[in-house]
């Protein structure tokens, strides 16, 4: 037995002679409770149990205490430093009154939710060696948690999947998915748990190969691998043939990086996926082949790992990838013709649906299927955009601008939006059942491109573009949020301003949370748009905003630090100048 494990056990007898000695006045723990599927599928409204609280990926909260009267009140509840690192994106979990904050660089803290004191950190040892692997900007991401009995779940850097305990930090189980020397891959967000499985896609580095680019489900229980995905199909597999020859091993890049959604009925897992690598696909097969499963929606049978359904919003050679949070949204579909580009003309007008809606890439287009059977019922343009030319409304089929699709190096176009930030990028949406309208951080950014094979990530191409980027021409506003309807897909309302716009929460209070690249984090009233409240934090706002209560207060939480987007949209605001401290910051009423 080794000295820790005899140091703990004395620790344990003397707390246990402690107690024994004070019964009278000891005041008992509070039992941990586990986190079922039930619970999951039906969070209590205080808690905020996975990425955008609830497998519908809505990003809403019941709670009502913080309203429309009342939010100008806000203040500050208390603040928290986190890890350094260069990119802070978590998103917090809260249950029971604990908070589970993922920071950069694999560290996890369990924090009260009501005063901000630690209560446990996990640091995890990672390999000196990662960036020689990875895309090294990437290796400090960590968006995300999931919790499942009594265990927090997360994949790390160096890709693994692994368990906590959640009342104590310590390492429970963990499980290899890729050697990150043979076949890496960036795990910048963690897992859904869905009915016991831990789903988990990534990115994959350019040099780890095909093998790389997985979705895999494990045990929750035990870490046990229980199926594995390939987006990219090989010798004889569904979608072979549209790689167009090219050798299995060269077929590189296609990822699901963002958290997947869940449909618990159907039991189906709802994915986005990425570009390939290169972008321009005359350097990777020809620009006439579809290449799947790159830039598509992929619904997973959630135990086998099959794909039901696909559909891809688009042939990209410009790096506008497509693996944001898709909206599972049950709604009257009755798409307006004089606002909404594309229809299907078989769509009865009005009739209710369970569709997969929103914004699921860069281009800003929202995409609206049906979830069952992955039909196309609608798609409209939201910000400036000029890569897809029509989609035809029949079969679903997308049509890019010929103009704009390279032929060969050197050829240079203007392409709206650009890939770093995009119209839409990982920062999240949200949608309210209150008035059915789904809101949107969007940004009016494009980017004149150049094909080139000068530039490399460790060695090997990754997209084989340069850009330079410019504000859509016709404003000067670099961030709006738009509120759209799920069900007519006209637009309720639209603000604009000057910085970039980040992740947004709504709430039953009649409110739309969100924060920007200057520091703004703000209340807007969810039917007009109006801006009720706002305080600036000092660094630009990058991580996911939630709420969430205690003994019936209710509390607004954001994050700040640094991220891709941030950094790229603040290249366009040059007189914008935040700081860029990672720090959590939780409001409540006084």
């Amino acid at each position: 037995m080794s000295t820790r494990v005899l140091s703990r056990w004395s620790t344990l007898v003397f707390m246990l002679c402690l107690l024994i000695s004070t019964t009278v006045e000891a005041q008992p723990a509070t039992e941990f409770v586990t986190v079922s599927d039930g619970v999951l599928q039906d969070p209590d409204p205080e808690d905020w149990l996975m990425w955008r609280r609830t497998f519908n990926s809505w990003g809403y909260s019941p709670l009502d205490q913080i309203n429309q009267g009342n939010v100008d009140d806000l203040r500050l509840a208390w603040t928290r430093g986190l890890t350094e690192g260069s990119l802070q994106q978590g998103t917090p979990l809260v249950y029971e009154g604990v908070m589970y904050m993922p920071n950069p660089r694999d560290v996890i803290q369990a924090i009260d939710a009501v005063t901000g004191d630690l209560i446990w950190e996990y640091r995890r040892d990672r390999p000196d060696d990662l960036a020689e692997y990875m895309i090294g900007s990437l290796i400090d991401t960590n968006r995300n948690l999931a919790i499942y009995g009594n265990l927090i779940i997360d994949t790390s850097a160096d890709d693994y999947v692994f368990a906590l305990d959640a009342t104590t930090g310590e390492l429970v189980w963990e499980t290899q998915i890729l050697d990150y020397k043979v076949n890496p891959a960036n795990q910048t967000s963690g897992p859904i748990v869905a009915n016991g499985k831990v789903i988990s896609g990534r990115s994959c580095a350019p040099k780890g190969g095909p093998n790389a680019c997985v979705i895999v489900a494990h045990d929750a229980t035990n870490g046990r691998e229980l199926w594995r995905r390939r987006l990219i199909p090989g010798p004889g597999e569904p979608g072979d043939e549209t790689w167009g020859g090219v050798p299995f091993e060269d077929r590189k890049h296609v990822g699901a990086w963002m958290v997947p959604s869940f449909d618990p009925e159907l039991n189906l897992v709802y994915i986005g996926t990425s570009v390939t690598s290169p972008a321009p696909k005359f350097l990777i097969g020809g620009i006439e082949n579809t290449h799947l499963y790159h830039n598509s929606t992929l619904a997973l049978d959630a135990d086998t790992g099959e794909i039901v359904w696909y559909y891809q919003h688009l042939n990209d050679h410009w790096d506008l990838d497509h693996p944001f949070e898709r909206l599972l949204v049950d709604t009257a579909v009755a798409p307006n013709p004089a606002k909404v580009s594309w229809i299907n003309p078989r769509l009865r007008s009005g009739e209710r649906r369970r569709v997969m809606t929103g914004i699921p890439g860069k281009t800003g287009i929202v995409y609206t299927l049906d979830r069952e059977t992955g039909e196309f019922l609608w798609a409209t343009p939201t910000v400036a955009q000029n890569v897809i030319s029509s989609i035809d409304g029949a079969t679903g089929a997308v049509s890019e601008n010929a103009e704009l699709v390279f032929q060969r190096e050197g050829d240079e176009v203007l392409v709206c939006p650009t890939f770093v930030t995009g119209g839409k990028d990982w920062e999240a949406g949200a949608y309210s059942p209150e008035t059915n309208l789904m809101y949107y951080p969007l940004r009016n950014a494009c980017a004149r491109m150049l094909a080139t094979t000068e530039g490399t990530e460790g060695g090997v191409m990754l997209y084989a573009l340069a850009k330079r980027d410019q504000i859509a021409p016709g404003t000067d506003q670099v961030g709006t949020v738009q509120a759209i309807s799920a069900e007519t897909g006209e637009i309720a309302w639209v603000y604009e301003q000057r910085a970039g716009t980040t992740s947004l929460v709504a709430t039953a209070g009649g409110l739309v949370f969100g924060g920007d690249g200057n520091g703004r984090f703000r209340a807007f009233n969810n039917l007009t748009g109006e801006v009720l409240w706002e305080i600036n934090l000092g660094s630009s706002v990058t991580g996911f905003p939630i709420t969430y209560a205690v003994n019936g207060v209710q509390y607004v939480v954001a994050s700040t630090g640094n991220s891709l987007s941030s950094r790229d949209n603040m290249r366009l605001t040059p007189e914008l100048r935040p700081s860029n401290g990672n720090n959590l910051f939780v409001f409540s009423l006084p």
